[in-house]
């Protein structure tokens, strides 16, 4: 017969084998666990891995035994941190071991100081603002030359206007004018009469003329095209037409500042250096005629603004910002003209060409200032673009053409982007806003 086995029973009523008060023995560890020290990736801390590579195991120094001049300063620190010096452990001291977390605007904690990273150099240039440092003044004290973001665009070079005819037009006047002059020389060669000659010159002449008309008159053709051209109304304007917008404008997020006359609040902003070369003079550019004025040095931005439609009372944001394709017609004003005589009657101009790195140096120079100044009356040309209930004016994608203008003997022409014109005296009609 088996043995039986010895059971007793609880008070609460289980039934559980051995006997009443035996305990049972704890059980052994399978294995033996051992505290991994942290090495920091120094392998001469690693023992066996480092006598592997023959490298000497790193010896700690001895420990001293702390000195009663430095546990009567900590005693004295930890007596005295109830008093000022817990007030003050709350800011630098307690970050001392670690990076400085720093709250920005927008909530998101990062480490190091606000103007350390890329997000903190991006929060102190922001998109478009213009730099505390660089605010342009022309007759102040202090001038420096204005540096806008991406959300403003600058215009380098000139409104180009340029002549619009098919290709193959071109090449049947070339190859008429050619066949024509072939003709002439040969028949006056051999027949010895011009006429033939004198016909095909009589055809030349008037389509040369011609050619230079249109060259000289294009710009003003276009200009006479633009105010021509009728005003749409914004309130039924579909998406995608190519409209006439008169009204009043705004400034948008970001306000334009002229350079030298410091004309706050606009939308669009110009200056122009001219320099005069006489028989002797230097040249403003490499195609600097003698006895002319050239182009030395232009500055022209333009941001995004607002327009409101004259007929519907509607407002429309211009995007003209953002490096968009813009023409605008300003004729600017000439604000300084220097001579050898009175350059050194103008300090603020002085500075003015020392903040752009410009030479002075006995030139005959004339300095001209554009802009459209919020409350102007302006008139933009671009296509009309809805979205999420916003009415917008954008760049067209194609170029835009005049059409052949037969009563003024002019060619169709073309001009890219946004048009704006603006009257020629801008400070009259300002319209408070």
């Amino acid at each position: 017969m088996g043995t039986r086995i010895q059971s007793h029973q609880l008070k609460s009523g289980l039934v559980v084998s051995g006997l009443p008060g035996q305990q049972q023995k704890e059980k052994q560890p399978t294995m033996a666990s051992r505290a991994v020290p942290y090495i920091g990736g120094d392998i001469k801390k690693s023992g066996e891995l480092g006598k592997m590579f023959d490298i000497p195991a790193a010896v700690d120094p001895p420990k001293q035994p702390p000195s009663r001049a430095s546990t009567s300063s900590s005693g004295s620190m930890r007596n005295s941190s109830s008093g000022p010096m817990r007030n003050s452990s709350s800011g630098p001291m307690r970050n001392t071991s670690g990076p400085l977390n720093v709250a920005l605007p927008t909530g998101l904690f990062t480490s190091g100081p606000l103007g350390s990273g890329p997000l903190g150099s991006g929060l102190q240039k922001r998109s478009g603002q213009l730099d505390n440092s660089a605010v342009g003044s022309g007759t102040g004290s202090a001038s420096s030359k204005a540096i806008y973001g991406s959300a403003v665009t600058s215009l380098a070079d000139d409104v180009k206007v340029g002549l619009r005819v098919s290709r193959p037009v071109v090449w049947v006047v070339m190859v008429v004018v050619v066949m024509g002059l072939l003709v002439g020389a040969f028949l006056m060669v051999a027949v010895k009469k011009a006429v033939i000659l004198v016909a095909v010159g009589a055809v030349l002449v008037p389509l040369f003329v011609g050619l230079i008309w249109n060259c000289a008159w294009g710009r003003r053709g276009l200009l006479g095209f633009v105010r021509r051209y009728p005003d749409t109304e914004l309130r039924g304007a579909i998406d995608g037409q190519y409209v006439k917008v008169t009204g009043v404008v705004t400034c948008g997020s970001i306000p334009l500042e002229s350079s030298y006359q410091s004309i706050s609040r606009c939308v669009y902003v110009s200056s122009e250096l001219y320099e005069y070369k006489g028989l002797g003079g230097k040249s403003a550019h490499a195609k600097h005629c003698f006895f002319s004025w050239g182009l030395r040095h232009s500055e022209k931005f333009v941001a995004d603004f607002y327009i409101s439609d004259f007929q519907s009372g509607l407002r429309a944001l211009v995007k003209a910002g953002y490096g968009a394709k813009v023409a605008p017609f300003v004729k600017p004003a000439t604000v300084v003209d220097i001579k050898k005589e009175n350059k050194d009657m103008s300090p603020g101009f002085l500075r003015w060409l020392a903040d752009r790195n410009l030479s002075s140096d006995d030139r005959v120079m004339r300095l001209k200032e554009g802009y459209i100044k919020e409350g102007s009356t302006i008139s933009v040309m671009g296509v009309v673009r809805r979205h999420d209930n916003v009415l917008m004016i954008v760049p067209p994608q194609e170029p835009v053409s005049t059409g052949c203008q037969w009563f003024r003997c002019l060619l169709p022409s073309y001009v890219e982007g946004l048009v704006l014109t603006c009257d020629d005296n801008q400070n009259a009609d300002v319209v408070p806003v």
